[in-house]
């Protein structure tokens, strides 16, 4: 008993120190780069500062206030549903920690929960170890580190929505090992159910590996019919482990299908990606940089010693010939999937990644630590003829890695790299039996500093966020947000010409019209680049309105930089002139907050015509004055919006044209700059907005009135600009100097609002606003009251089969308008409105969800009977 005891407690300060060591090693180069909370940098970098962060901070705010947002949130863009964003990017456990970091300190929280990730990959790793017996001893703590931190690892630590898989793949395999030997299934089915909850995406690619794993076990099953049988018991845990997850997978397929499900590629090329020997400079140590991230090679490395120890497994006599071959088939798999086109749309689910290549590469490493665990023994020793062979080998590979002129790794990663791996065929040539605690240090030792100088190397090339940038932000922010909120409580959209990133919404919890996400339905990128905002796929931002837009909305209120020093460090995105007419309501140090008394309500009555309104003009301005005066019921052919002359142009090292939008001006002496200046004097106090094709921001450095542009430089539309507002007789100079040696005009236009027509338009449309009598994220009631012409409830809702509208407490079909929004036929008159949101699928999926836990509860309950009358 005493022995059992002190053995038990030796394992656990294996994992304990498994856990600490991978997490001692990070948090030591975090201190090194000043990270918080050691210092004043961050780990926000990419996607984890652009976008992670402030669902994060989405997160907190649904958890612990308003929980209806984990359904739908207004937060995402002008409204959108959140059960396949929270699929993707918010279900791990490990994000509970992050609601003790509120705001500006949520960086911190990020620190903290990576620690925690790298430390529960090496425990988990290294409790696989010890379960499987393939290595004992404090020899785990080389693997175990080593694949806490990983190639992979490290080039994805911004990635955090995917670490968790590396935490649940060894105790998926460990299911999978205890189907497959000891017909155990409840182990398998848990695990890959959590995986699938967790993130499924992740979940798909391990999936597919477990299929792998299972046929390279299979020669060691008895006959065919076992094989048979252990395959049907691995696909019924497999589908059980899906079916338990239903509730989360179907409305979340139903949401990608309507999202991210559209860009699948429809047509696929047999072709490899690209000059596949590159993929040897993966072999090198910190061999990654920023370049990687939006195209390069897979991150694989996992120190020289533990590759070594893989390539070995298939020329080991110990192991069966059989399982051998299939597992050299297994690699080969792997290696052509890093290049060859299908094989990679396989993993990635049909779809090339945005960034981040070969997101499955993590399970490669998985793969050849595994291999490499098995081969590298106490008793494992490689003779004198294959050290020899190796060190060839591996001097040939570095000299050829140095060949490719690789901008990710140079002569100090090779030179290292080659000593680390030379280091190792020393050390697989050295018997352990003379001294094995000193052995098992060295080879602890050797394979910790080579995984721990590639991680720092790789992650010295990246550069981050400043705590003070984003905490400063993030202050000024919510204390704008809050006043706000403090004064008016009510349901509201709020526009801004700021902006840290395009989830601005989420991090301080208002509602607004920008969002950068996967899960983001293309219709509304669309329409809003259709009404002259930038847009692209997956993200749209209101940076370029104007009072129709303003109006058309909802938004009731402004955020605009003030001229201070704490307003100067807000990033500016747009140029709103015409919202100085607009009453002051309140100010913070660094915002001004003005109210829009123009603003429509979330729904309002409108004219049936707007059920049958077709796109008809590529111009934003006009598409906006069609849509608002077909709401009003008035002829669309009266636009809103005058095209305006230029009072002059001057043209410099460019030929002269009468008309300049449409005209490509070519640079006359290629050598000096060149540049067409646009002078308009306003001839009234209205508003004037300028339009530019996407092709304009490209080639030329715009400047207005000698000032820098300050427009979201990111379209693909033609956006709108205000160029001017109350500026009588004062001249507006705009100066376009060309990059190239060509500029396309393309749809460069000077427009006025009509602001009579605007505003008899607009008090049409104010006559019948919903009166919202209470609301939540996906529930909206109300009364409005219907005029004559008026027989449709129009709403500023994005259409989707989730919501549902009762009118006086029937059911009531909805039509889509625009392609884009909600609107509800009803007779004239007063009605009582109900909005309410269920995402679809969810109660399908909860059913599967339910009998899915119910057959397997039977199913384990049934082996248990059975172990019990055997025994």
């Amino acid at each position: 008993m005493f022995l059992y005891q002190h053995h038990r407690l030796y394992r656990h300060k294996i994992l304990i120190t498994s856990f600490l060591l991978p997490v001692i090693l990070m948090a030591c180069y975090f201190a090194y780069r000043q990270m918080t909370p050691f210092g004043k940098s961050s780990l926000l970098t990419v996607d984890l500062g652009q976008q992670y962060v402030d669902f994060f901070s989405y997160l907190r705010n649904t958890l612990l206030h308003h929980p209806s947002s984990f359904f739908y949130s207004f937060s995402k863009g002008l409204g959108g549903e959140m059960f396949g964003t929270n699929a993707y990017y918010l279900l791990s456990p490990l994000n509970l920690i992050l609601l003790f970091f509120p705001g500006q300190h949520l960086a911190t929280g990020i620190t903290i929960v990576t620690l925690v990730r790298y430390g529960l990959a090496g425990l988990s790793f290294a409790w696989l170890l010890q379960k499987t017996k393939l290595q004992q001893g404090w020899r785990i703590l080389a693997f175990s580190t080593v694949y806490s931190m990983n190639g992979w690892m490290i080039a994805n630590q911004l990635n955090m929505i995917w670490q968790d898989a590396l935490i649940i793949l060894p105790l998926i395999i460990w299911g999978l090992l205890k189907l497959i030997y000891q017909h155990k299934v409840g182990t398998y089915i848990s695990w890959l159910a959590v995986m699938l909850i967790d993130n499924y995406y992740m979940g798909w690619m391990i999936a597919i590996f477990t299929l792998l794993f299972f046929l390279w076990q299979t020669p060691a099953l008895a006959n065919w019919r076992h094989r048979g049988v252990t395959f049907l018991r691995y696909l019924g845990g497999s589908l059980l482990a899906a079916g338990i997850s239903a509730v989360i997978l179907l409305p979340t397929f139903y949401a990608l299908m309507q999202s991210k499900g559209t860009y699948t590629e429809a047509k696929i090329h047999s072709r490899f990606e690209y000059f596949v020997p590159k993929m040897l400079g993966k072999l090198v140590p910190g061999s990654f940089n920023f370049n990687q991230m939006p195209s390069g090679q897979p991150n694989i490395y996992i120190g020289m010693l533990l590759m070594l120890g893989a390539c070995l497994y298939f020329f080991d006599t110990r192991f069966d010939l059989r399982r051998r071959l299939i597992g050299a088939g297994i690699s080969i798999f792997f290696i052509l999937s890093f290049c060859y086109e299908p094989l990679d749309l396989l993993w990635h689910a049909g779809q090339f990644p945005v960034w981040y290549p070969y997101r499955f590469s993590y399970l490669f490493s998985f793969w050849c630590i595994y291999l490499a665990a098995k081969v590298i023994q106490p008793d494992f020793k490689i003779k004198r003829r294959s050290a020899v062979i190796l060190t060839i080998l591996i001097i040939a590979i570095y000299w050829y890695v140095g060949t490719l002129n690789l901008s990710y790794i140079n002569s100090n990663q090779r030179n290292i790299g080659l000593c680390f791996a030379l280091i190792a065929v020393c050390c697989l040539c050295i018997p352990r039996t003379n001294s094995p605690r000193l052995y098992d240090a060295l080879l602890v030792l050797l394979a910790v500093c080579d995984i721990a100088m590639s991680g720092y190397t790789a992650l010295n090339k990246i550069s981050y966020v400043s705590q003070s940038e984003f905490g400063n932000y993030t202050v000024a922010l919510d204390k704008a947000v809050n006043k706000l909120k403090k004064n008016d409580d009510g349901f509201y959209r709020v526009a801004k010409t700021f902006m840290r990133t395009k989830d601005d919404p989420f991090q301080a919890d208002f509602n607004s019209g920008d969002h950068f996400g996967s899960t983001l339905e293309p219709p509304i990128p669309a329409f809003m680049g259709a009404i002259g905002q930038p847009d692209g796929d997956g993200f749209i931002t209101y940076s370029n309105g104007t009072p129709v837009s303003d109006a058309l909305l909802g938004y009731k209120y402004t955020m605009s930089a003030r001229n201070t020093s704490a307003g100067k460090n807000l990033p500016l995105s747009g140029y709103r002139p015409d919202w100085y007419s607009y009453p002051l309501v309140n100010t913070t140090p660094a915002v001004n907050l003005r109210e829009n008394s123009h603003a429509l309500p979330i729904a309002f009555g409108a004219n049936a015509a707007i059920l049958n309104l077709q796109r008809s003009t590529m111009d934003p301005l006009n598409y906006q004055s069609q849509i608002f005066q077909t709401l009003a019921g008035r002829p669309t052919f009266h636009s809103l919006f005058a095209v305006q002359n230029f009072s002059s142009v001057k043209f410099n090292n460019v030929q002269t044209a009468k008309q300049i939008t449409g005209t490509i001006f070519r640079k006359q002496n290629l050598l000096k700059p060149a540049s067409v200046q646009l002078e308009f004097i306003p001839p009234t106090n209205d508003s004037y907005y300028l339009t530019l094709g996407p092709n304009v921001e490209e080639d030329a450095t715009i400047t207005m009135n000698n000032k820098h542009f300050t427009q979201y430089d990111t379209f693909r539309n033609t956006v709108v600009i205000n160029a001017a507002h109350d500026q009588k007789g004062k001249k507006v100079v705009i100066n376009l100097q060309l990059k190239k040696a060509t500029l396309w005009m393309q749809n460069v236009s000077i427009y006025q609002l009509k602001q009579r027509p605007f505003i008899a338009s607009l008090r049409t449309l104010q006559k019948s606003p919903l009166k919202i009598t209470s609301y939540s994220s996906n529930r909206i009631s109300g009364t409005v009251t219907l005029h004559q012409k008026q027989r449709v409830l129009m709403t500023t809702i994005p259409a989707s089969k989730g919501w549902h509208v009762k009118v006086d407490g029937k059911t009531a079909t909805t039509r889509t308008v625009l392609n884009t929004f909600m609107a509800v036929p009803m007779t004239p008159g007063r009605h009582h409105v109900e909005f309410y949101y269920r995402p679809p699928l969810l109660i399908l999926g909860l059913i599967i969800t339910v009998i899915s836990l119910g057959t397997t509860g039977w199913w384990v309950k049934k082996q248990h009977q059975q172990k019990s009358l055997f025994d």
